[in-house]
């Protein structure tokens, strides 16, 4: 039987194999969600349910059909926060620290899985890489928990509440999972800017991509002689992520002008634009409902849900190099030149293709399922399907409150949106395609008209 399960795994390529393992990742979570001691008493949940809040939890969407805070007991929560970390760290790292107290060599075939599993391009310094990220989440987790509990304490009874609320909200939003236990997300703090700016600080550490969080430490710890240099991708990632925040900041406060904002002081304001800006980025957790927004607003939200996060971070979307790269190679071509130079470097070919490739067919995946589920959800409007989709595509959380109102077959679109998202694009598109052949001849080449 193990032999036969060795020869199959050395069938299956490298993608194939990660996405085997977050799917069973998905079933354990599952089973684990049903568990008597994960529930409270009385509680009950359904097979379909549990599975949609295990595969939202594994894409760290936040997502959810159930109200968590009314479903899960004091130990089902820390067992649904160890869930979030199958998304949130993702599989591999996991697996690698698992391999590692096991005293397990690390050898060339588990070395691609995690160069698949965290989008990296080379084979060297994977394993260290894996360790740097599990050790920089953990510990951030843990600052984050300790920061909130203590604070918490002026809003619970308790301690014992006060630093479970604060545990959970820690490593919610260092992973970007959207999730919360308080049974409104974080509207019941709207006013109290330490915890979103707290909130905020954490959202962006797991959303930004580890390599940037990486390079950072490397910089702040850095006592050589010669000028530290930050990577291209580096440089890319920041400054795009912090653009879109700015930019869905500026959106939403100008949109909201004469709309949610009035009546409210200009801290209450900004406030409520940068945190909803924010957490479109992946995070999931919210201020205020965001069905009150206006249309405008609402449609700029899921622009930047469909964007999402950086890549090698927490998030899904397209991910925020590949909108940057689009943008770039539009204002390239149309200064009449042929390759994208930023920051002293030029981005290679390859890459501009890819990034055509990720927004196309993530534009042709989300007009699909927008179409199904108005199709298959004839109660609920455009906006509202728009929206659902858009979040469970950049594995955001967010939602106009339709979520447990759909119908199975919706549920079930939406989590394959989720899966998708999480996974990413290429990793989908390498799941579904053939090996590889190289083109034993060539026709002779001939121009079309574009445009």
């Amino acid at each position: 039987m193990k032999t036969k399960a060795v020869k199959i795994s050395e069938k299956l390529s490298s993608v194939q194999i990660i996405v085997l393992y977050y799917v069973i990742s998905v079933i354990i979570s599952t089973i684990l969600i049903m568990l008597p001691i994960t529930l409270k008493e009385c509680a009950e949940i359904s097979l379909v349910d549990a599975l949609f809040t295990a595969a939202s939890a594994v894409s760290v969407t936040g997502l959810s059909t159930i109200a968590i805070n009314e479903v899960l007991s004091v130990p089902g929560t820390f067992i649904f926060a160890f869930i979030l970390q199958f998304g949130g760290i993702g599989v591999m790292t996991l697996g690698t620290f698992v391999w590692l107290l096991m005293g397990k060599k690390i050898g060339l075939r588990e070395r691609k899985l995690i160069m698949t599993d965290q989008n990296q391009s080379t084979l060297s310094g994977l394993v260290q890489l894996m360790k740097q990220i599990l050790y920089l989440i953990l510990t951030i987790e843990a600052i984050g928990a300790v920061i909130l509990g203590l604070y918490f304490l002026k809003y619970f009874p308790t301690w014992q509440e006060a630093f479970l609320q604060g545990f959970f909200a820690s490593v919610s939003a260092t992973t970007n999972a959207g999730f919360d236990i308080t049974g409104s997300s974080l509207i019941p703090f709207a006013q109290d800017y330490f915890v979103q700016l707290i909130n905020i600080v954490l959202l962006i550490i797991g959303a930004i991509g580890f390599p940037v969080l990486i390079e950072l430490r490397e910089f702040i710890t850095y006592k050589g002689e010669s000028k530290f240099r930050f990577s291209l991708f580096t440089k890319i990632t920041t400054l795009t992520f912090f653009a879109l925040v700015v930019l869905g900041t500026m959106a939403i406060a100008l949109f909201e002008y004469h709309h949610f904002f009035i009546g409210k002081s200009w801290h209450e304001s900004f406030f409520y634009a940068l945190f909803q800006s924010v957490s479109t980025r992946n995070g999931g957790l919210a201020t205020m409902h965001v069905s009150e927004f206006s249309i405008p607003t609402l449609i700029v939200l899921c622009i930047l849900m469909f964007i999402g996060a950086s890549p090698s971070s927490v998030g899904g979307g397209i991910r925020t190099t590949t909108f940057a790269i689009m943008i770039l190679s539009i204002y390239t071509y149309a200064r009449g030149r042929n390759t994208i130079k930023i920051f002293h470097r030029e981005v290679m070919q390859e890459d501009v293709i890819k990034s055509y490739i990720v927004i196309t067919t993530a534009i042709m995946i989300c007009s699909v399922s927008v179409i199904l589920l108005c199709f298959i959800e004839p109660t609920f409007s455009l906006m509202e399907i728009m929206f659902e989709v858009s979040s469970a595509f950049g594995t955001t959380g967010l939602s106009m409150g339709i979520t447990a109102d759909l119908s199975t077959t919706g549920k079930t679109i939406i989590i394959l949106l989720m899966f998708i998202g999480r996974i990413g694009i290429f990793s989908f598109l390498f799941l579904i395609r053939g090996n590889p052949t190289q083109e034993k001849y060539h026709y002779p080449q001939e121009k079309i008209i574009i445009g």
